[in-house]
């Protein structure tokens, strides 16, 4: 009878406990990316803390406290060299005279459409040309300076309240080692607690190292994207801009780099579009998808096994097939939340569900 009572409790509290994490969303925000915040900075943090002045160590305190500061300014520096790039760019595209430049595909355009009404597909003539020019005009209409930054200045109260929130958050889930790990074994039953103790330690360790290598992948991929574009003749501040993006986008697998790879190519085009489509601009952008090509090869082959194998000791089919399924269930967000949320499972899994075949099979590296 205890157990027919049971079971609907805690179907209940589990129902009633998602609700509140749903109505406080913007706060388990916080928290999250805090926390992601804490292990990046960690690795730092333990660093500073075998310094030994005299034969006093740094307090624990102070460390966090320059940890933080050190990250934020990093992230400050960038957006202040990022920015005013990314603001030129856009501003050069958005000066961009839409009809001269649709001229430049007139001849492409009539050669396609000549291999196409082979087939009958277009009743119009002219329906390619039209559907191209409003395809450049509807991207060239978003890249407007002005209204981009009218969009941030709505947004810098709530930018605001998150920074001092996550700083806050952060600050202590630095200076406190385990203050993450306690807060959640307080709302588990105490026969559990030393075996979810233990999860979350191998949690954090397997993240921590999935974080850093991520954060060293997207970094690699600046460098690399931007001193490939600048040997192939690319002038620097269209380089580091392509370099930027591509490396961000670089987080979403498999994705991400194609998305990089035709955004790095349509600038090509933008900031060359003087040329027409001779056959100098073809040599442009074929030496742009060269660069990008080796690059991917270098990281596909190089990098990311390191990260993703390694880091968090999963197959590479393995952690692909996971990224296909993710995506297919909540697409890009998805796919970039597929590995921290499989390791994360597949630890618990492993604590608490080992007896299980699978598990065991899943789970024998970790």
């Amino acid at each position: 009878m205890k157990d027919n009572i049971k079971i609907p409790l805690i179907i209940l509290f589990s129902i009633l406990f998602a609700g509140i994490l749903w109505y406080f969303k913007s706060i388990v925000a916080y928290i999250l990316i805090s926390a992601v915040i804490s292990l990046i900075g960690r690795p730092f943090v333990n660093f500073l803390n075998k310094i030994k002045i005299g034969k006093y160590h740094l307090s624990r305190a102070l460390v966090a406290a320059f940890t933080l500061i050190l990250f934020w300014s990093i992230i400050f520096c960038f957006f202040r060299i990022f920015l005013p790039l990314l603001a030129n760019q856009a501003k050069e595209i958005s000066s961009i005279n839409v009809q001269d430049f649709t001229k430049n595909f007139d001849k492409p355009i009539q050669n396609a459409e000549m291999y196409i009404s082979k087939w009958n597909v277009l009743n119009d003539k002219n329906n390619l040309e039209k559907f191209v020019s409003n395809k450049i005009v509807s991207m060239l209409s978003i890249t407007d300076f002005y209204s981009v930054f009218g969009t941030i200045f709505n947004m810098l109260g709530n930018i605001f309240v998150a920074f001092f929130a996550i700083s806050f958050i952060s600050f202590f889930f630095l200076k406190e080692l385990n203050m993450f790990n306690n807060s959640i074994i307080v709302l588990v039953p105490t026969k559990y607690e030393m075996a979810v103790c233990n999860a979350l330690n191998s949690i954090n360790h397997l993240l921590m190292r999935y974080f850093v290598g991520i954060s060293i992948d997207v970094v690699c991929i600046i460098i690399l994207n931007t001193t490939g574009l600048m040997i192939v003749g690319i002038g620097f501040e269209h380089a580091i801009v392509i370099g930027l993006v591509t490396g961000f986008l670089n987080i979403i697998p498999y994705v991400g780099p194609l998305i990089g790879m035709l955004f790095g190519l349509s600038v090509g085009v933008v900031t060359n579009m003087s040329l027409g489509f001779n056959s100098e601009l073809m040599y442009i952008l074929a030496l742009m998808l060269l660069v990008f090509v080796i690059v991917q090869i270098i990281d596909a082959s190089v990098i990311q096994p390191t990260i993703f194998s390694n880091s968090v000791k999963a197959h590479p089919l393995e952690i692909f097939l996971v990224i296909m399924i993710a995506g297919n269930l909540a697409g890009i967000l998805g796919m970039v939340l597929a590995i921290p949320t499989y390791t994360i499972v597949r630890v618990i899994a492993k604590q608490f569900f080992y007896e299980i075949k699978v598990v065991r099979k899943l789970t024998k590296n970790l």
